[in-house]
């Protein structure tokens, strides 16, 4: 499952954090996200695809911990 979250985190970041355990924080990124992609040309997505995979690995370093 977290192989195919890292790949749909390239596609559609804010619903890879979203199923990263972050409802609330998914949501709030979509609102950011989906303007700064029409306003940007494309250019701040890379941002985006790393703060999703931040999170992700972030879930999975927690949850190796418990």
């Amino acid at each position: 499952m977290t192989v195919m979250n890292y790949l749909l985190a390239i596609l559609l970041p804010p619903l890879s954090i979203v199923f990263a355990g972050r409802p609330f924080l998914g949501v709030i990124i979509f609102f950011i996200w989906l303007p700064a992609l029409f306003f940007s040309g494309g250019l701040t997505h890379p941002m985006f695809v790393l703060l999703a995979w931040f999170i992700i690995f972030q879930g999975r370093e927690s949850r190796a911990r418990d």
